[in-house]
């Protein structure tokens, strides 16, 4: 098998506008990210001269790394990826399903009722 040669596309993070949730444009030919660097970046409250000497504040970077989920259910057994939702404020996988399940329902049934399907 060969090996596909590595590529140069770099994820860009977009919003939709009105919206808080935002997406990457995948090429064709490219995998979904499986993991985003991110720099999370929050003013110290100190300033320092910038080139022209004016107040520039001082930021403390942190680099965070987000995981593609999904990734994580296919690998871990269902009490390991509970442990990972639980660790980051989510409910158990099947909790969280059922919950989905009766939105959608809801969501049909307010459609269906509005027009009158």
């Amino acid at each position: 098998m060969t090996k596909k040669p590595q590529s140069n596309w770099v994820p860009e993070i977009l919003y939709e506008e009105g919206s808080i949730i935002p997406f990457i444009n995948v090429p064709d030919d490219e995998r979904d990210p499986s993991l985003l660097f991110i720099f999370v970046n929050r003013q110290t409250g100190e300033f320092e001269p910038g080139l022209r000497g004016e107040r520039v504040p001082v930021l403390n970077m942190q680099l965070r790394q987000f995981a593609d989920l999904s990734i994580l259910a296919d690998k871990l057994t269902p009490a390991e990826y509970d442990k990972v939702r639980a660790a980051l404020g989510l409910e158990p996988r099947a909790e969280a399903a059922k919950k989905g399940r009766q939105i959608t329902r809801n969501v049909a049934t307010r459609v269906s009722g509005e027009t009158g399907l």
